[in-house]
């Protein structure tokens, strides 16, 4: 909502200056989005009149003009404006004056031509961008006068940013009553007059919609003139709070709309035919509108209509057919009151929107509806003269306004601050809500204007706005807090996402919403998850993985040439589940989920250079997974490589899968190599073992290593799985250190060289004990695995 402070200080005579007013304003919920200056400054510009025109002897578009500048005194000035003409008022900058832009007017010689000054266009004043010639002031202006006060260029202009529910602010009366509240000050309205009925003309009105449209008021005024000049100040008003004057006639519409928040609308009422009534739309109905679109309606559609044909989208827009125009002699004032349910979102259905329909949908006063139509009708006469015929008018049941009862105990206890029952009904008062008062309590009716009242909070916002929330203390809670005890046998996930940045990896967070192509590609996902109303066609589905927002963060980050990234994600992932919980039919568990690209380290002098690969990331996961020991098994996975994929398991239970992204997607997906990708579930992560105590050996330890050849094919899972099963005691631990193929080793095998660490925590092993064990082991691996001892 714009408007002009003068406009509104003409309505409410506060003392408050513009910056108080708009910090007013705010606090009380109405914020101030926007103060701007009607013109920029300048200064030593008054009132010129013209007395003579003469040509310019050395120059063909100039001319030489006298101009009386006041008090009597007589400037000669010579002027290039193409509209100079004697007898005409414009401004005139004197001596001396500064005008936008640092542009100083001197005293000047113009080709030969003393020039004491200079007559001005808009555009030189700051006003408009129009260059085409002079500004021209209105023919009353007396010379001299200052030019900014017969303006009123030192106006300010405010644009509010309303809430929905504030409808009863779209209008320079709603903001009125508000300040007038806000400031105890009283507001002074134009006074509003039934006009004398001088005209026989008459239209009957009809509702046949009377849910939609309970109130309806029409009168028909003839003999107007259409093309009387709008009045300075209406125009000044108009342009001021964004709106362009047309003609006298829609001007006024517009005009009391600003004014009293009532769009109205006139009809050409020689192109009605019989009744005008307000009717649902007919489907397949058309009709032509004043913006020129052409539009089918639907039977949920209100308009006006009469005998004939269809009139006007009712609230929203009128109809091209019967527009008034330059040559209406007799139009058909219309004012009503329709339901907000009725409008809210048929204008949007069209591609298009309206100041009418912006304020129905939102709710207007269907108490002052009879009120606006005087007002306009009264302006009517003024302006373009004519005859009023009498008001007829139609009404159904108006919208009950049902009284909300507000208790002083529930005031304190919502806002903090004690209010005595004298202080709410003061409130009320300067809101202009009746109530009566029933010991602590109060019985308030909200006023016809006021659809946001509805429930007691309502209330207390009202008491809160005018108290002014800056006021209201801001108290710390206090509360007894307790320590929540935490479990050894479980993480946090601030300590694993900790753990994992550790690791060089960053945290992202990516869309829940995904695109259909990259459900389908990582996770062979055809069961989507579709969303109503998504925020944008490419995010359409819930997403059941979250590789595919992974991997459009690697995309976003090479764009921007970022050749080395680290990036994992936590996030809920959704897939169908009749079983699902918290919402049936749907399981929303969290993933973790991380992507590696680039070098296996930053670049350095250090060591070579070379790309990150499965074991890196499989050693950053087995770091996630500490203590706890995964496996990892060969598989298959839609988004990953195959032969270079693994699913994780632990404690035997699979909980993700790790591996190079498939070639086709980094092909498709325009990767210059493929990264290495891991997802797993957090919930089992966040358990862990409680650690327990194990008795530390003093014992040294005996060490042996076995080189085994086995087949290719053979995994070496197996192998130490199988020896791990049938080590004795005194072996405490079995690993890999060396993978050899090549000279020395048939064609099909592979050497697999273990460190066999033996310790006893009571003795010092003897070589028979330790021979033994190896000898047990050596015999395990020759029988069951076909192995060979490599020498």
């Amino acid at each position: 909502m714009k408007f002009s402070e003068s406009w509104l200080r003409s309505f409410v005579a506060t003392d408050r200056s513009s910056d108080e007013l708009s910090h007013l304003l705010t606090m009380a919920g109405l914020e101030v989005e926007e103060v701007e200056a009607v013109a920029p400054a300048f200064t030593h510009v008054v009132v010129g009149h013209v007395l003579e025109v003469s040509k310019h002897p050395n120059a063909d578009r100039l001319n030489v003009c006298r101009v009386d500048i006041g008090n009597g005194n007589i400037a000669q000035i010579v002027c290039g404006a193409p509209n100079v003409a004697a007898g005409m008022k414009v401004p005139c900058a004197l001596p001396g004056a500064v005008l936008p832009g640092e542009f100083v007017i001197k005293v000047a010689k113009v080709r030969g031509i003393e020039s004491s000054g200079m007559l001005c266009s808009a555009k030189e004043l700051g006003i408009d961008e129009d260059a085409s010639g002079l500004l021209p002031l209105a023919a009353d202006a007396t010379a001299g006068d200052d030019v900014r006060r017969l303006l009123d260029l030192d106006d300010r202009l405010l644009t509010l940013k309303l809430t929905p529910n504030r409808a009863d602010c779209l209008s320079l009366t709603g903001i009125a009553r508000e300040v007038a509240a806000l400031t105890h000050t009283p507001a002074q309205f134009p006074a509003i007059t039934t006009v004398p009925v001088t005209g026989k003309a008459s239209r009957a009105v009809e509702l046949t919609a009377p849910n939609a449209c309970p109130r309806y008021c029409g009168r028909v005024i003839s003999g107007v003139n259409a093309h009387a000049a709008t009045p300075e100040w209406m125009l000044r008003r108009l342009q001021r709070s964004g709106l362009r004057p047309i003609s006298a006639l829609v001007d006024i519409t517009n005009y009391v709309m600003l004014e009293l928040g009532q769009p109205l609308h006139a009809f050409d009422n020689a192109k009605l035919t019989g009744t005008v009534r307000a009717r649902m739309a007919h489907a397949g109905e058309t009709l032509r509108l004043l913006n020129e679109q052409t539009v089918t309606l639907t039977d949920d559609i209100l308009v006006i209509a009469d005998d004939a044909k269809a009139l006007a989208m009712a609230g929203i827009m009128g109809g091209d057919d019967s527009a008034i125009s330059l040559e209406t002699r007799e139009l058909f004032l219309e004012s009503a009151f329709f339901a907000p349910a009725a409008i809210a979102g048929r204008a949007r259905r069209y591609a298009f929107s309206s100041d009418a329909s912006h304020r129905f949908e939102r709710g207007v006063d269907f108490a002052a509806t009879r009120q606006a139509l005087e007002r306009a009708s009264e302006l009517v006469l003024a302006i373009c003269g004519g005859a009023a015929g009498p008001v007829r008018e139609a009404q159904a049941e108006l919208p009950a306004r049902p009284p909300v009862r507000l208790r002083t105990a529930r005031v304190a206890r919502v806002l903090g601050v004690n209010f005595t029952p004298a202080q709410i009904a003061q409130v009320c008062e300067h809101l202009g809500f009746s109530f009566t008062q029933e010991n602590d309590a109060f019985v308030v009716t909200p006023p016809s204007y006021r659809f946001d009242i509805e429930i007691e909070e309502d209330l207390i916002e009202e008491i809160a706005r005018l108290h002014g929330y800056d006021n209201i203390p801001s108290l710390p809670p206090r509360a007894p807090l307790t320590m929540l005890a935490q479990s050894e046998d479980a993480r946090t996930l601030h300590r694993l996402r900790q753990t994992i940045a550790d690791r060089g990896y960053q945290e992202v967070i990516n869309f829940a919403f995904v695109e259909e192509a990259r459900e389908a590609d990582f996770a062979a996902n055809n069961d989507l998850i579709r969303l109503a109303n998504p925020i944008a066609s490419q995010l359409a589905v819930m997403r059941s993985s979250l590789l595919g927002g992974l991997v459009g963060t690697l995309q976003t980050n090479l764009r921007r040439r970022q050749n080395r990234v680290r990036v994992f994600e936590t996030g809920r992932c959704f897939k169908r589940d009749a079983a699902g919980t918290p919402v049936a039919g749907f399981k929303q568990a969290w993933h973790l989920g991380g992507l590696a690209f680039g070098g296996a380290a930053p670049e350095q002098w250090g060591s070579a250079a070379r790309s990150v690969d499965f074991f890196d990331v499989k050693a950053d996961l087995e770091a996630l997974f500490l203590p706890a020991v995964a496996r990892f098994e060969k598989t298959t996975h839609p988004a990953l490589h195959p032969g270079r994929a693994a699913r994780i398991l632990l404690d035997g239970e699979p909980i993700g899968v790790i591996g190079e992204l498939h070639p086709q997607w980094a092909q498709k997906y325009e990767l210059p190599h493929a990264p290495i990708v891991f997802e797993l579930e957090l919930a089992a992560l966040t358990k862990t073992h409680v650690p327990s105590y194990a008795e530390f050996s003093r014992q040294p330890p005996a060490i042996r290593d076995i080189a085994l050849v086995v087949d290719q094919n053979l995994e070496l899972q197996a192998i130490l799985d199988g020896l791990a099963g049938h080590c004795p005691a005194l072996v405490q631990e079995l690993r890999l250190f060396d993978v050899y193929t090549g000279k020395g080793v048939p064609q099909g095998k592979k050497s697999l060289a273990f460190r066999i660490v033996m310790q006893d925590t009571e003795k010092t092993l003897q070589d028979t004990d330790v021979d033994s064990a190896m000898q047990k082991l050596i015999d395990y691996a020759l029988s069951a695995f076909s192995a060979q001892l490599r020498v």
